[in-house]
């Protein structure tokens, strides 16, 4: 922390969690992690309950001893991968610029390329 930051105290948090930036932040965040979440609930109910009431199904044989349940099961892996890849992507191009300009206003920070 340089001289001319300060530690933020409790006043900073209630006007910065008033913000319109702050609700931006939230609001984008919430429009990315509700309905992934939901998505990914949903396809892991549908895995478990094949995996319960369609055995038959999940038993059919794709190829040797591979069978549908093992390639729904390992992607439930590949696309807990491919959601996290997602976010970072997001979060990158959405989230945290908009983060790091709140950070910067409330440690009182110079703007990248500025003196400091």
């Amino acid at each position: 922390m340089s001289s001319t930051e300060r530690p933020p105290d409790e006043r900073d948090w209630s006007e910065v969690q008033s913000s319109a930036e702050f609700v931006e932040l939230r609001r984008r965040l919430r429009v990315f992690v509700f309905p992934m979440t939901g998505f990914f609930l949903l396809w892991y109910l549908v895995y478990v309950l094949l995996a319960d009431y369609a055995h038959g199904f999940m038993a059919t044989k794709v190829f040797g001893n591979v069978n549908v349940g093992l390639i729904l099961g390992l992607l439930q892996f590949a696309s807990t991968f491919v959601i996290t890849g997602i976010y970072v992507r997001y979060a990158n191009r959405k989230l945290d610029p908009l983060a790091t300009k709140l950070r910067e206003d409330i440690e009182g920070a110079t703007p990248a390329g500025g003196a400091g």
